[in-house]
């Protein structure tokens, strides 16, 4: 669509992979397209596309490789993040997957904050371990990069902020100093759903992102989605991609690229809520420590303000130490918020964070009980009168076991 690319993001965001009209008539969005197999007018064309397929170009000679929805769904994400090409996955984990198995061989070594999602160190004990790879975690707040960085250093893996207690990454900076070793940075760009943070733009080459949480919108989809800043990394992982024999439905990435249609608005909601709770808890009495970028008093605060458009609806909190079981009681007297895994949809979530989980974060420096919220959709009102009596709950069976 002429001028689209200087258009703003929300404007991006309804009309990016949208088709075009044909005899002058068309849908908004783009239909269901199922298919295994793609039909080809003669032998030459059916050469052609082989052969710009096999050089990285975005064709599809068979239904794995995605058509029109697919395809609609890649531009518009490619469109959000500023990238060269995006390209789906299975899941979040199998786009993760995907680029290291991309960017990784045997002998080389790999640079991971050590806040990352944590199944990521299941994907290198499972398999980078066993294929030579070596994966070494550190710290981006304490540790000097410029350090680490081996002759052998072919990725660095950042997340930003970071899982569970959102700590944020100095990303120009820390990019700026791979590339200067010639090293490929790769960041999980999920907790922003790629709208109110632009990794591609402040240094990374490869964002990835769980597109099953904010850009679906309502927990029905599993997708994940890598998006590059060149060619060459385009084709480096398509190809990654189809030896792996990966392969998204289409009635997922509709689903998906109808979610984004409206991720702006989802998300300035889900920030507005998530703001409206983490003050609430950073008054509470009950509460030792909130972590939540968008916070004054977070640590990270300053590096969201410079590097970010917004916040999204993830809030943490710890409990003082010395309450064991605090995050479990809390939890079973919530109302509207649900015990689940995952996040970015509609609903409120809570989820207490595993202590092995917390102790592979260098930033966790506590002793209590830390439960996780999503902050959903539903009024700001309604979910902190639910989390205060909740809080009652807790106290009242403490004063009990006092």
């Amino acid at each position: 669509m002429s001028g689209l690319d200087q258009a703003h993001v929300q404007t991006r965001l309804v009309h990016a992979g949208s088709p075009d009209l044909t005899g002058g008539a068309g849908p908004v969005n783009v239909p269901v397209v199922r298919t295994s197999t793609v039909r080809f007018a003669d032998t030459a064309t059916h050469a052609a596309l082989n052969g710009q397929r096999a050089a990285g170009e975005r064709v599809a000679t068979y239904g794995r490789h995605g058509l029109d929805t697919h395809q609609a769904l890649e531009a518009a994400v490619a469109s959000l993040e500023g990238g060269y090409r995006s390209i789906l996955a299975p899941s979040g984990l199998s786009a993760i997957v995907l680029v290291l198995l991309a960017t990784l061989a045997p002998g080389e070594h790999a640079l991971v904050s050590d806040s990352v999602y944590s199944p990521l160190r299941r994907v290198d004990k499972a398999l980078l371990q066993r294929y030579g790879i070596e994966v070494q975690y550190f710290s981006p707040g304490r540790d000097d990069l410029e350090t680490l960085i081996r002759p052998s250093t072919r990725l660095l893996y950042l997340e930003s902020p970071s899982s569970l207690l959102y700590e944020v990454l100095d990303l120009p900076a820390l990019a700026a100093t791979a590339r200067r070793h010639g090293v490929l940075v790769a960041t999980d760009n999920t907790w922003s759903g790629g709208l109110y943070y632009q990794p591609l733009a402040l240094g990374a080459h490869i964002s990835i992102q769980a597109a099953t949480k904010y850009l679906a919108g309502h927990s029905d989809v599993m997708m994940g989605v890598v998006t590059v800043d060149s060619a060459e990394l385009a084709q480096r992982i398509g190809a990654t991609y189809d030896a792996l024999g990966l392969a998204v439905g289409a009635d997922d990435a509709y689903l998906t690229l109808r979610g984004i249609r409206t991720l702006d608005v989802r998300l300035a909601r889900h920030h507005q809520n998530a703001l409206s709770v983490a003050e609430y808890l950073s008054r509470h009495a009950d509460v030792a420590r909130v972590f939540y970028p968008a916070l004054p008093g977070d640590p990270g605060h300053a590096l969201w303000q410079r590097d970010f458009s917004g916040a999204s609806g993830l809030v943490s909190f710890a409990f003082p130490a010395g309450q064991p079981g605090a995050a479990a009681r809390f939890i079973d007297a919530l109302r509207y918020f649900s015990i689940g895994a995952s996040w970015g949809g509609y609903e409120s979530l809570a989820l207490q964070a595993a202590p092995e989980r917390l102790a592979e974060h260098s930033f966790w420096e506590g002793a209590g009980e830390v439960v996780r919220l999503h902050i959903g959709l539903e009024h700001p009102l309604d979910l902190v009168g639910d989390l205060d009596r909740a809080f009652g709950v807790v106290r009242e069976s403490l004063r009990r076991s006092a």
